[in-house]
């Protein structure tokens, strides 16, 4: 994938999570040759109700900064479901997951940590 391409599409946030649709690792294709860009991409829900506007985003984002390539297809993907293993050590960062390796619900949930020592 190319990273300007990539760059100019993680200013898109996931609307309801609030961080960039690449660290999140929606975006499956991300490509610039001579006929075009072209970009595929999923939601973290097959009934994510913000699907429409995300690929508007994508779109407006994409004309915008890269108003000189030849043509612009966008593609929603389906066949590879989105999940967590894809997001980026940033975007796991910003969640508050502590990181790739958090698989401790206390290290993804810290609040239930604290709960937890009350309850003893």
């Amino acid at each position: 994938m190319q990273n300007d391409i990539l760059l100019a599409l993680n200013t898109i946030e996931d609307p309801e999570l609030g961080v960039g649709i690449v660290d999140l690792g929606l975006v499956y294709l991300a490509d610039w040759t001579a006929k075009g860009i072209e970009v595929e991409f999923t939601t973290t829900t097959p009934s994510c109700p913000f699907r429409q506007q995300i690929f508007d985003e994508i779109a407006e984002v994409l004309h915008r900064c890269f108003g000189e390539a030849a043509s612009i297809r966008l593609r929603l993907v389906r066949d590879t479901p989105w999940s967590v293993e894809r997001m980026t050590d940033n975007a796991r960062r910003r969640m508050g997951w502590g990181g790739p390796n958090a698989t401790r619900s206390d290290e993804i949930f810290p609040e239930r940590q604290h709960r937890s020592r009350h309850l003893h």
